[in-house]
């Protein structure tokens, strides 16, 4: 399921590969690529992805995101040097399905080790509908399953902290496949961030275990995953899609459904306008608030890594939600 709205252009990995960025390297040993440093160059798609590489490879990787920070990733273009970037490295890491564009730069580069994390664990095809279904609204099931059956594979699994531990644990066997001599660090610090993941999935279960409602609304369907994992049900104003409007019809219906289910907030996201959370809140007489979907962090995320915004998003659903 592609959730992008352009194409790349079709230029050949041969006709950059001359540029020569200089900025890559790989690892010394015979076990990864021959490159000339001590390091194994990891090329990540985006922000999570980054994040994973990090925390499992430690000292012993150097990784460059092809998704810049405050850009969203949706929209990314593989550029020339880009392109070059990825023949350079020892390892490939990306989400298939989020950025058609690195899907075929990565598809078409010789890269040994291409690792995707949409293997890693299970997708599931989610609309602007997902999780559970509130108890006001059991008479519309069969409207709601027809909300869920027009989305596709949604590829927001680092939201869930049970998926993307997952997805860690993979990671964690492909780096010490590809570079067997720190296989025993890759080991170790894929566990250590497992148990972290862990922690935060009993905070999440814990957190978010007795509320007033159990319904919230996003703005796009990005939290699908989170809400099936703790019980709750989102209702995004459009699908997976960050930037699709929504149609007239469904906007009555949030407003109708947030006073039924006793909504009080419309969350938005960092890296997309606000413009469309902010109307509905406002003729629905409700508050808006940021739900970080972490597809990249920056100076307006709350929290500086992965954990530190997903405490936040907790504090914000528990606030929304109504803790008792």
């Amino acid at each position: 399921m592609n959730v992008r709205r352009h194409h790349i252009s079709g230029i050949a990995v041969a006709a950059v590969t001359a540029l020569g960025l200089g900025t890559l390297s790989a690892c010394s040993t015979d076990s990864a690529a021959a490159g000339g440093t001590d390091k194994f160059d990891v090329v990540a798609s985006f922000y999570p992805m980054a994040y994973l590489a990090e925390q499992i490879g430690g000292d012993h990787v150097k990784v460059t995101s092809l998704t810049e920070p405050g850009q969203e990733p949706h929209d990314l273009e593989i550029s020339a040097q880009q392109r070059t970037q990825l023949e350079k490295s020892d390892a490939a890491l990306y989400l298939k399905g989020l950025q058609p564009s690195v899907d075929e730069a990565v598809t078409q580069s010789g890269i040994k080790t291409k690792i995707d994390a949409a293997t890693l664990t299970t997708l599931e095809e989610h609309g602007t509908e997902v999780g559970g279904h509130a108890a006001e609204h059991e008479e519309h099931e069969e409207e709601d399953h027809e909300h869920e059956e027009t989305g596709g594979k949604d590829p927001h699994v680092w939201l869930d902290p049970v998926k993307y531990a997952e997805v860690a644990e993979g990671v964690g066997k492909a780096f010490e496949k590809a570079d067997p001599d720190n296989a025993a660090d890759y080991r170790k610090n894929t566990a250590d961030l497992v148990a972290k993941l862990g922690a935060l999935d009993t905070e999440f279960k814990n957190g978010l275990a007795d509320t007033r409602t159990k319904v919230f609304i996003t703005t796009h369907a990005a939290f699908g995953y989170l809400a099936e994992r703790y019980g709750l049900t989102e209702e995004a104003i459009s699908g997976l899609d960050p930037e699709s409007e929504p149609s007239a019809a469904r906007v009555k219906e949030l407003e109708k459904m947030a006073k039924a289910d006793g909504v009080t907030t419309v969350f938005y996201e960092t890296l997309v306008s606000d413009k469309t959370a902010k109307t509905i809140a406002g003729d629905a007489n409700l508050r808006t608030d940021v739900l970080d979907p972490i597809e990249g962090i920056t100076e307006k995320s709350r929290g500086t890594d992965y954990f530190a915004v997903q405490k936040a998003n907790l504090k914000a659903l528990q606030t929304a939600l109504g803790t008792t």
